[in-house]
């Protein structure tokens, strides 16, 4: 990221060897390569769980593959397939990047929101350290849903690792959606930690929860309550 300015921290937190699964929060479509910078950059080149559509993408599709990342099938009998092969990277040591909130974030002043079980499934499969790494600033540069990327003036872009969070006493229970919940909101609340001492403010009491908001969790949503909007 040649265009922008960098400030790193934490470093330290990544293990040096051996798998562990990375949860950045996702708030533009360019996060994905400054997490994926601050991580080579430190030694540990993150293999993502993505959206199996970006994996279709011509070009692109192919470097993914190529790259050995990680098709999520949303909603199939495949989305197993996407569980298992990420289990299967942090055994062979490799550090795996799951975004838990499973799409950009639909709280209105981009704070993570309600997260997804993914990243808690891996840890727990694998009793793996879980690192929370918050980002801010790739908004600056393309906000969420903008075709327009705005390089001038040179924007900072902010990554912070955290401390694992702790699960040890979750480990060897039966799997249940309590226990998902519950390991889930540990992972959320790290991640909204870190983030909290990068903007330098709290986040809200409460997690945004589209299902609550009624806002759709997948695709553009704000394109898509225009159009209902102008339908009713």
């Amino acid at each position: 990221m040649v265009l922008t300015k960098r400030d790193w921290h934490g470093a330290e937190n990544l293990p040096k060897t051996g798998g562990f699964v990375a949860t950045p929060n996702h708030l533009s479509y360019t996060d994905p390569i400054v997490f994926a910078h601050f991580m080579v950059d430190n030694g540990r080149p993150p293999f993502f769980l993505g959206k199996e559509g970006v994996f279709r993408v011509p070009v692109l599709g192919a470097i993914l593959r190529g790259a050995q990342q990680i098709p999520v099938y949303r909603n199939t009998g495949q989305a197993a397939d996407a569980f298992r092969a990420a289990v299967a990277a942090v055994q062979e040591g490799k550090a795996v990047g799951v975004y838990p909130e499973g799409t950009l974030t639909r709280d209105p002043d981009l704070w993570p929101m309600v997260g997804k079980t993914g990243a808690a499934r891996i840890a727990l499969a694998t009793k793996c350290p879980v690192i929370p790494v918050a980002q801010w600033g790739p908004e600056k540069l393309l906000a969420p849903y903008s075709k327009k990327v705005g390089f001038l003036p040179r924007k900072t872009m902010q990554v912070t690792a955290g401390r694992p969070v702790d699960l040890s006493d979750l480990y060897d229970q039966p799997v249940t959606a309590a226990l998902l919940r519950e390991a889930t909101a540990r992972i959320m609340a790290a991640l909204t930690a870190q983030l909290e001492e990068i903007r330098g403010e709290k986040a809200p009491a409460e997690r945004f929860d589209p299902r609550k908001a009624g806002v759709s969790e997948t695709g553009n949503f704000r394109k898509q309550a225009r159009g209902q909007k102008e339908a009713s």
